[in-house]
């Protein structure tokens, strides 16, 4: 991973959806139906370029901690932006997204404290699972021409996702910043 921050095209795109965010959430709070098809073009828009700018910052080795930093936290962002707005509209419970934001966050953590500790906890397919299924949840829900039901199923499922997933990723950095170790010693004499 390169240490040089200068903007690059994976950077651009990352910054992007970023900018983006604000005006996909007022779109949402607008509440008119051609708010919501905008926002929910735009959502998709913002949700696709995840997978774009890594493959840019990989293909030309520009990978940097900037990127590396700014692509997930975009990504989170986007995901509790467009959930807190439709909360404020009334189309999500706030449990659902006190779920899902919550997980998001304490992985992203848990992620940094692995890295305090020289180790990568690598997106796992679930985890990608989680993310798309997030996704498509979310941008149907911004659409609002289903019914209710699906809304829920496709919430469900990405909440059930969100748990596993988060688990997952629990277990494994709890695996990776513990194997090996030696219990410390202890000083204090008492058995």
């Amino acid at each position: 991973m390169s240490g040089r921050s200068s903007l690059n095209p994976a950077l651009v795109v990352t910054a992007a959806r970023i900018a983006l965010i604000p005006i996909v959430m007022v779109l949402i709070l607008v509440d008119d139906e051609g708010g919501r098809y905008w926002a929910f073009g735009l959502y998709v828009l913002a949700a696709a370029t995840d997978s774009l700018d890594g493959w840019l910052a990989r293909s030309r080795g520009e990978v940097t901690v900037a990127g590396a930093f700014l692509d997930p936290l975009a990504d989170k962002l986007l995901v509790a932006g467009a959930l807190l707005c439709l909360i404020e509209v009334g189309d999500v419970s706030a449990w659902i997204a006190m779920i899902i934001i919550t997980r998001e966050f304490a992985v992203t953590g848990l992620r940094l404290i692995a890295v305090r500790e020289d180790l990568v906890i690598p997106a796992s397919n679930l985890g990608k699972l989680k993310t798309l299924s997030q996704n498509v949840a979310i941008a149907w829900v911004i659409l609002n021409v289903a019914p209710q039901w699906q809304y829920d199923a496709l919430l469900y499922l990405a909440v059930a996702l969100t748990v596993i997933s988060g688990a997952y990723y629990f277990i494994m950095a709890r695996r990776r910043l513990f194997e090996g170790r030696v219990p410390a010693p202890d000083v204090t004499g008492d058995p």
